[in-house]
């Protein structure tokens, strides 16, 4: 392409005129996600702490639905926590008694004797058997009473 004198003037006073270029803009600041945790609130996994957090918080007493969300699936956690905890216990103790040569606490005749006992009139006591010592040994045993008597109704 070829210009004449004259084109090739006015195309220098035009780049003169133009403005200059504009500065290049700043990188922006990384926008905060939603999903980053920020507040003790959000973070705490622990129900009673986070109850506490709830109540600092709130000025009049009111928490939003998704908060009590949090708050009851931070309880159920807990609790489901706790379950496996007993569980494995309970192994650990029938892993331990099974390992020691122990005999199994019923045996399938033993179980058949309790159920036709059961039927004749309820179970007795062993006067033999000492009393339980601590309170959760007496709720296991009641527990364990409760069970076999539920489980005649099954026949």
């Amino acid at each position: 392409m070829s210009f004449d004198a004259r084109s090739l003037e006015r195309l220098q006073q035009l780049g003169r005129s133009l403005p200059k270029p504009l500065p290049k803009p700043e990188a922006p600041k990384p926008a905060t996600r939603a999903t980053e945790q920020r507040h003790r609130v959000e973070t705490e996994t622990d129900p009673e702490a986070l109850f506490h957090e709830l109540i600092k918080v709130s000025p009049d007493g009111t928490v939003p639905p998704h908060l009590l969300d949090r708050l009851r699936s931070a309880e159920e956690e807990q609790r489901q926590g706790e379950r496996e905890r007993q569980r494995q216990a309970l192994r650990q103790q029938a892993g331990a008694q099974l390992g020691s040569g122990a005999a199994p606490a019923t045996s399938s005749g033993q179980a058949t004797d309790q159920r036709a006992a059961a039927r004749q009139g309820g179970l007795r006591a062993n006067p033999k058997r000492p009393k339980p010592s601590s309170d959760q040994e007496l709720e296991l045993y009641s527990t364990f009473q409760q069970l076999l008597l539920e489980g005649e109704g099954d026949d």
